[in-house]
């Protein structure tokens, strides 16, 4: 079950336009930056989520774990607004494909991507059942007619252009989709029977669909010349097949968004409903999709790294290496400013480039600063 739902979040149209960024580099060089940079990332998001599945949390529960119950409101307000924003970007982007494959207005395609996000959260995640199973499945078909199309059409590889992403930039870049999932992974670990397994398993299966979807995206730009899915589609007759992949896959992922941005609002505040969070996330995404254009979504990438990336690597350092406890308290200020300074890093780091991206740097940097703090000053117990 973990698995499938891992192989809707992986099979998305954002993925697949963020992999065209790499055509710059060539073939070999792009799967090299894509590949490395899915290792680190979905080895971060496995210990995130073994983190929640294994205290049977939440994930922006598990975040009151080292920074406390009010430390962790900040979090969990920023993880809210992300996942709105990533709402209105899904629904965006979805909304432009399908109106370049079947154009009946851009604002009409956001309504309907809307509706259905809306009955899939009504349904509710664990009673999607065959449903999921059946979308899943055509998903997972008509995307090797979609490989077919791109890798065996026959036509010759374009010549990279002379701008583009480095190779540290491109590492980057595939690292924070992964990343983008910290804040969410262990809402569906932490009701697992064996959460190892579980996390194991959504990792494994989102990180090889993932970064599927990237070479789909980068194979487009370099075998075909072309950045718009839509247009190869339509350029291989797929027709109905094209909105089927576009909307559903559309579909699968902004709701793990929305639904997530339910479950940390209840992290908040037991009195609200997930659900109703949820479904308001995706009417205000859909508000935002139709006012407010989303092309270019690399710097939001980058922002939602700086957060987190120093956040769960506080959360690492606690929870594997010290075993350091803060439910107890309020709020934790030395690990609040240990962010503080990881956040910082982050942000310095994007103007060094360096082969490996800046969210491992950051990161180990983040961790060492936890050690270092707490061997000259040990906590007391809670």
């Amino acid at each position: 079950e973990n698995g499938l739902i891992w192989f809707g979040a992986g099979v998305s149209l954002a993925e697949i336009l963020t992999g065209t960024s790499f055509s710059s580099l060539g073939f070999g060089r792009g799967l090299a930056a894509i590949l490395l940079g899915h290792v680190i990332g979905c080895v971060l998001l496995f210990l995130s989520g073994v983190i929640g599945g294994r205290q049977r949390l939440s994930a922006m529960e598990t975040v009151r774990g080292s920074f406390g119950s009010r430390g962790t409101v900040f979090f969990a307000l920023l993880n809210v607004l992300q996942l709105l924003g990533w709402t209105a970007i899904m629904i965006y982007d979805g909304a432009l494909a399908a109106g370049g494959i079947f154009s009946i207005g851009h604002w009409v395609w956001c309504l309907v991507i809307g509706v259905l996000i809306i009955l899939w959260i009504a349904v509710g995640i664990t009673d999607l059942g065959w449903i999921n199973k059946l979308t899943m499945a055509a998903l997972f078909l008509l995307t090797l007619v979609l490989c077919k199309v791109i890798f065996f059409s026959g036509s010759a590889m374009a010549a990279p252009s002379g701008e583009g992403l480095t190779f540290g930039a491109a590492v980057e870049l595939a690292v924070a989709m992964p990343l983008s999932w910290l804040p969410l992974i262990s809402d569906y670990t932490r009701q697992a029977q064996k959460p190892v397994r579980a996390t194991a398993a959504s990792v494994v299966t989102y990180g090889l669909v993932s970064c599927w979807m990237y070479v789909i995206g980068m194979g487009a730009a370099i075998f075909t010349g072309e950045y718009d899915i839509a247009v190869i589609m339509v350029k291989a007759g797929l027709g109905i097949a094209a909105l089927v992949i576009l909307v559903f896959s559309t579909v699968t992922t902004t709701f793990l968004d929305a639904w997530s941005a339910g479950i940390s609002a209840e992290s908040l505040s037991r009195r609200v409903s997930g659900k109703t969070v949820a479904i308001i996330t995706t009417v205000v995404g859909v508000a935002g999709a139709i006012l407010f254009p989303m092309d270019d979504i690399t710097g939001f990438l980058y922002l939602i790294g700086s957060v987190f990336a120093p956040m769960i690597a506080v959360q690492i350092a606690d929870h594997f290496l010290l075993h350091r406890d803060r439910f107890a308290v309020a709020a934790d200020a030395r690990n609040l400013v240990i962010w503080l300074m990881g956040f910082v890093a982050y942000r310095l780091l994007m103007g060094v480039d360096t082969p490996v991206g800046y969210t491992l740097p950051d990161m180990v940097l983040t961790i060492l600063l936890c050690v270092i703090a707490e061997k000259l000053k040990p906590s007391v117990k809670q």
